[in-house]
């Protein structure tokens, strides 16, 4: 999957440039003098105006000379589509999220695993949606959350599960191994909605893995066993509808390696043909990524 970077010295001067990049990428519509900029991120007005020049010369701040504000500025764009692209995730894939996202009215995206997170690579939503979620966001790599990156991998699905949960969790062996076998029959995993599951990822995201003992214990409540949010159809009675939370497919390298994920955002009860529609559909924009990444998917054992 990915090779966590070895920590090193920490540059508190690099620190105040990331805080005011964070803290106006927070607030992309608004704009702030000096003064209030460097109260709200808790820099002194020399520092922050130090700052702030040297980024507007860089263009990755834009001054407004009438009243002398600070927003987001041009040069952070060039930035964001080359780390997309750093991630392999091309104007094309984009292409393949919108049609998706189209079709069914819902949010699409793209994500993998960087540095032992989970992030959100690229999304796309449909018109005055609020998905809840934004590019860059992310969450620990740990159980429960993100068993969509290991199902279809055995040594990288034993690594996730050794891994330190982030809640505490109990696990039922013989269903995992259902689910992992459903999965990879079907290509692809399908998720139901509970309220705590609705829960989790909002408490999660940005967190870092190692969370609270505090928080540990809430987040246990609300989910306890990595494969009780999978939804299988042959466990389904056929005469109702399920609440789905997300729909996902693998997107594989040359390698036949996971190395991303395509995912459908549903939000609401669907019956087993529309999940198996829409499942589909995923698999096809997952395969397309694939495609264009010049990958292939595993091949099944013999």
């Amino acid at each position: 999957m990915s090779v966590p970077v070895q920590p090193g010295r920490a540059s508190p001067p690099t620190d105040r440039v990331v805080q005011i990049l964070d803290f106006l990428a927070s607030r992309p519509t608004e704009r702030y003098g000096v003064s209030e900029l460097a109260r709200r991120v808790g820099l002194s007005k020399p520092t922050c105006l130090g700052i702030v020049t040297s980024l507007t010369e860089a263009g990755y701040l834009v001054r407004d000379p009438a009243d002398k504000t600070y927003r987001l500025g041009p040069s952070l764009i060039t930035l964001g589509h080359r780390a997309q692209e750093s991630m392999r995730v091309s104007p094309a894939a984009r292409d393949h999220l919108r049609r998706l996202s189209a079709r069914y009215g819902a949010t699409a995206a793209l994500s993998a695993v960087v540095d032992d997170r989970i992030t959100l690579l690229d999304l796309v939503a449909p018109t005055g949606a609020r998905p809840g979620v934004e590019v860059g966001q992310s969450y620990p790599f740990a159980p429960p959350v993100g068993l969509m990156f290991v199902l279809w991998d055995d040594e990288a699905e034993q690594d996730w599960l050794r891994r330190q949960p982030t809640i505490p969790l109990r696990t039922d062996t013989e269903r995992l191994k259902r689910v992992v076998a459903s999965c990879r029959a079907d290509g692809y995993l399908v998720e139901r909605q509970t309220p705590g599951g609705r829960r989790l990822y909002a408490l999660m995201a940005g967190m870092p893995t190692e969370l609270p003992d505090e928080l540990r214990a809430l987040l246990g409540e609300l989910v306890s066993d990595i494969g009780e949010r999978v939804y299988l159809r042959e466990e389904s009675s056929g005469r109702r509808k399920h609440d789905i939370s997300v729909i996902s497919a693998p997107v594989f390298d040359h390698y036949q390696r996971q190395v991303m994920v395509t995912s459908m955002h549903i939000g609401k009860a669907l019956t087993d043909n529309e999940i198996s529609e829409r499942a589909r559909a995923v698999v096809a924009a997952a395969d397309a990524v694939t495609a264009q990444l010049g990958g292939m998917r595993p091949r099944d054992p013999a």
